[in-house]
């Protein structure tokens, strides 16, 4: 057997699907337009890159995996190692009835690997990764919220469950001191009822001081990293305050990675799902494709912004006319994601009641 020269596959294109898992990779190579092997290997891009190496020397390697749970570490890893990487969204890899009908890791490898080599993928955006780690951290007050949210919900259940009416007053649905002392104030038949009580303020308490040490950590490390300016400017749109400012800032990071409104929309979610087919066109309401974090964040603030905008207030009673509330708020929401779009990109404050 003859050893392989380096120059044997010198330019030679080889392409990776990777699918990639916790455990294990499952690798598929492709050259020519044809399928070399499939196969499983260990979770490490130093051992991908010493197999092509050995296996392929010269060549010119390009990877793709989906967007998960792993992040961009392996993406950054291969491309220190001189593996050109795509991170692409599961959806937009083209499949077969087959392949969705009969799906397995080397399926999903395999067609990784035909759609790279047929050049249909696009990656997603990689951010670096202080604004992935902010984003992170937003995401983990986000979180919290929702936890605050459930242990609020179990102590009202409590209540209900042992027939005792909630006063009807304003400090309770902000869950104020006072009505935090009531609850507090509140006697069961049996201690256990009680203990129970306590248990869920004080944990209600942890997660409210977890809520405003995130928010105070999160505005720290943009002000030591000069990332504070925008805010500035997002803050003076009606509707968006910290929370909203911080999540739209972590999530997007760059609004000039959207070239035109259409796509941030898209990002969004603010954009119908349409089925059509000959003349007939369907909209089937807002896309399911959507980030869960922004698009209630925008409908939440353009209820806000139509009461102290009288511009987007005009709007939506025109809207009204001939439509629901709900609807037409969307269509409000749109409106505003239009105007975060400009005062972000121009750097420049809001103004109210200019119509569009």
């Amino acid at each position: 057997m003859r050893q392989i020269n380096q120059k044997e596959f010198k330019d030679q294109e080889f392409y990776i699907g990777m699918d990639v898992h916790k455990k294990n990779w499952v690798i598929t190579l492709r050259n020519n337009n044809m399928e070399l092997k499939t196969f499983s290997m260990d979770p490490s891009p130093e051992l991908l890159y010493k197999h092509l190496h050995c296996n392929y020397p010269g060549g010119r390697y390009f990877s793709a995996y989906e967007a998960g749970f792993c992040g961009f570490w392996i993406h950054r890893s291969l491309e220190s190692l001189g593996i050109k990487n795509l991170v692409i969204h599961a959806a937009d890899v083209a499949t077969t009835n087959k392949e969705r009908t009969n799906k397995t890791d080397k399926v999903d490898s395999r067609k990784i690997a035909r759609e790279l080599e047929n050049k249909s993928l696009n990656s997603i955006y990689i951010p670096d990764e202080l604004h992935q780690q902010l984003r992170s951290l937003c995401r983990l007050r986000g979180q919290s919220v929702v936890n605050q949210t459930r242990v609020k919900n179990r102590i009202k259940g409590h209540l209900h469950t042992y027939g005792i009416p909630i006063p009807c007053q304003v400090e309770m649905p902000h869950w104020s001191g006072n009505f935090i002392n009531w609850l507090l104030s509140l006697e069961f038949s049996q201690a256990c009822g009680k203990d129970y009580l306590i248990f869920c303020l004080e944990e209600l308490q942890q997660h409210r001081q977890r809520i405003v040490d995130i928010t105070r950590i999160l505005r720290s490390h943009l002000k030591s990293h000069s990332l504070y300016e925008p805010f500035v400017f997002l803050r003076s749109i009606p509707g968006i305050g910290l929370v909203v400012a911080l999540s739209f800032y972590t999530e997007i990071m760059d609004i000039n990675r959207f070239p035109t409104f259409d796509q941030l929309a898209s990002f969004v979610g603010l954009v119908p799902s349409v089925h059509g087919t000959g003349d007939k066109i369907i909209e089937q309401g807002l896309t399911k494709r959507r980030n869960r974090y922004l698009r209630h964040l925008i409908v939440e603030a353009a209820w806000i912004a139509v009461r102290k905008d009288p511009a987007l207030l005009h709007a939506f009673n025109q809207l009204t006319r001939r439509m629901k509330k709900q609807d037409a708020i969307i269509r409000i929401a749109k409106k505003l994601l239009r105007r975060i779009r400009y005062v972000w990109k121009n750097q420049t404050p809001y103004v109210l009641a200019v119509v569009e």
